[in-house]
């Protein structure tokens, strides 16, 4: 088999031919860029190959490599494959950087009731006149400090056998640990002295890319440590499919598993170790994650969710021990898992309902989370309808020349003056722009339009004379930051294609969202309240998402983003049980749309790819500012 080095490392691994570079890159244990799944779309990819053969089509790719690129060796890893012995160079701008996680869940008020409690003991040994059993004179003691009656709580054969060794050698004074699991109570621990203060809990927000953990005190609810970590899965590949594909191989399915558990337990120690607490006294762990994803931390198949007719194997909350998918905390601690709607609307979306408190209001909201793929939900606490769907990788950077992750470099902020058509930025943590990341291109999309230096079909008007508008090496093209601004000694520009790119993907989200409202017979009017979920919603301007139609316009104060909605609704679960019985509730309340089913969906589409929609009457401000662009620039 032929042998692929990596450079500047000299990591080594052999590879079967016919192997892409970039399944040897991830054999070998490198994170590299596949935005559009390892398609050849994205361009994220590019490795420069020193020597070596390899079967790569140069002329295919000829829009996103140059013609220096081409010189040098450079190819796509996801495309280009392996026929010899090869040496290969990563660029540090292939790999997956250091990226803005949003571990952000603000703090939402619930009550304190968890499921698991501390009882500090004080025994009276046995005698003669009192041989009452170790188990139940500890039982008893449970009940009379307040705790379940003795009766009701259940002791595993494992907590039994440290009885009676934990009493004497404490001298009688222990404590002990009980949680409510379904069926009723449960002991889970006993420990010499008085531990009754270190009493902690886990929510866990299992994305796709990132794992955010938070470890609150049980007994006051006190935020104790903050972790994130990459999902180490991306590896296998970046987005949902790629991965369950994975599953399907010899192993996968396992390799995939152990690869969640870890990036949880890399999160978890991050934020014990900032605690200054033992993980042995996490007592529970609370996980919201998509479907697909939760399967996979459950070790159980996922291929049949990609497959017609689309069925999960359980859509119920799920509980068992933690330890028995390896995550690293105590021994008996319990492991509580989101419930799902579908195959798509997984338990990180009904964290989010219970973040935002739509499903105990009357009013009606609006709820979107949007990454590579979108999810919408539509209703208040009567009814609710939800979908799911592509909205491609555009707004995340993917297919987007100069498109990039919320990585240290990336523009986040843009604005242009309406009259010099001069830019300002912002980039991640102040650094030389290296590319644009989703929220700086609606930005960037909002700004050109609003300027008239694109038309409503995201067409570049090239009879404006300005040396920032100009035919680049296919398609007209702005230049957002010179080269002797950037990072990477390049002209920074958004294309015409890169637009129409971000426009179909806005477009699937807006049609997603007046498809829903069409189905519950709702008008714009009506919705009181948007959340925006998740990281992307967190960042990106209000008023420019309504400006490109990314979401139907309303009021902006109505326009309310939830931050990390996953973790936020995790930690509601982790710190009031009865908030967990709910869940299932809130779950069976929802209609699922199959948007692929909706005939009304593709016309909705075609009139949302406009800016901001083919119908302006539905964008009435937005109609307003276009109108005075248009004086302005002296057209009609």
């Amino acid at each position: 088999m032929p042998t692929v080095t990596f450079l500047p490392s000299f990591r080594k691994v052999e590879i079967v031919k016919g192997s892409t570079i970039l399944e040897a890159a991830q054999k070998a244990g490198f994170h590299i860029n596949v935005v559009c799944g390892g398609q050849g779309k994205c361009g994220k990819c590019k490795v420069i190959v020193k020597s070596g053969r390899t079967e790569f089509d140069h002329e295919q790719y000829e829009s996103i490599l140059s013609a220096a690129e081409v010189e040098d060796g450079v190819c796509l890893a996801c495309q280009a494959k392996v026929i010899d012995d090869l040496r290969v160079v990563i660029p540090d701008a292939t790999l997956v950087q250091e990226q803005q996680i949003l571990v952000d869940s603000g703090e939402i008020p619930t009550a304190l009731n968890p499921a698991v409690w501390k009882y500090f003991l004080t025994l009276v040994p046995p005698s003669l006149d009192d041989q009452s059993p170790d188990l139940t004179r500890l039982l008893w003691e449970i009940e009379k400090s307040g705790g379940p009656k003795e009766r009701a709580i259940y002791a595993p054969l494992e907590v039994i056998r440290r009885i009676p060794r934990v009493l004497r050698d404490s001298g009688w004074k222990i404590t002990a640990t009980v949680a409510l699991v379904p069926g009723g109570y449960r002991l889970i621990h006993v420990e010499k002295g008085d531990t009754a203060s270190h009493i902690y809990g886990a929510a866990v927000d299992l994305g796709t890319t990132t794992i955010v953990v938070y470890i609150r005190n049980l007994a006051d609810g006190h935020i104790m440590g903050i972790g994130s970590s990459y999902n180490h899965q991306i590896s296998c590949g970046e987005d949902i499919l790629s991965r369950v594909t994975y599953a399907k191989s010899g192993g996968g399915l396992t390799k995939l598993q152990s690869l969640a558990v870890d990036s949880i337990n890399v999160a978890l120690t991050e934020a014990s170790n900032s605690a200054g607490i033992d993980r042995e006294d996490i007592y529970e762990v609370v996980v919201a994650g998509n479907t697909i994803m939760t399967h996979i931390l459950m070790g159980i198949d996922p291929a049949y969710m990609i497959e017609e007719p689309y069925v999960p194997v359980v859509r119920r909350y799920l509980t068992t021990a933690a330890q028995r998918i390896g995550l690293a905390v105590g021994e008996n601690s319990g492991l509580f898992i989101f419930p799902a709607v579908s195959d798509f609307i997984g338990g990180d979306i009904i964290a989010d309902i219970l973040a935002s408190g739509m499903a105990e209001s009357e009013e009606i909201s609006l709820l979107i989370d949007i990454g590579t793929n979108f999810e919408v939900v539509l209703g208040n606490r009567d009814w609710m309808f939800t979908c799911a769907g592509a909205a491609g990788p555009a707004l995340e950077g993917g297919e987007v020349l100069f498109g990039m992750r919320a990585n240290p470099g990336a523009i986040e902020r843009i604005t242009i003056d309406p009259v010099t058509l001069v830019p300002s930025f912002s980039t991640i943590h102040n650094q030389k722009p290296k590319g644009i990341c989703g929220s700086g291109l609606i930005d960037l999309l909002a700004q050109l339009l609003e300027a008239c230096v694109i038309d409503r079909t995201g067409r570049i008007n090239m009879t404006i004379a300005h040396e920032r508008i100009r035919m680049g090496r296919h398609v007209p093209e702005f230049v957002v930051a010179w080269k002797d601004e950037t990072a990477i000694g390049r002209d920074i520009v958004v294309t015409e294609n890169d637009i129409k790119a971000l426009i179909m993907s806005k477009a699937s989200v807006l049609a997603a969202c007046q498809t829903l409202m069409n189905k519950a017979g709702i008008a714009r009017g009506e919705i009181s309240r948007i959340f925006f979920a998740g990281a992307f919603g967190n960042y990106l301007d209000k008023n420019h998402a309504i400006t490109i139609g990314l979401i139907p316009e309303v009021p902006v104060g109505r326009v309310t983003g939830i931050g990390n909605g996953a973790i936020a609704g995790a930690n509601i679960a982790l710190l009031n049980r009865r908030k967990k019985k709910v869940l299932d509730e809130i779950a069976e309340k929802i209609a699922y749309v199959e948007l692929n089913a909706e005939p009304a969906f593709m016309d909705e589409y075609t009139r949302s790819c406009f800016l901001p929609h083919t119908d302006l009457s539905l964008f009435p401000d937005v109609e307003t500012k276009l109108g005075q662009c248009r004086i302005r620039r002296g057209s009609t």
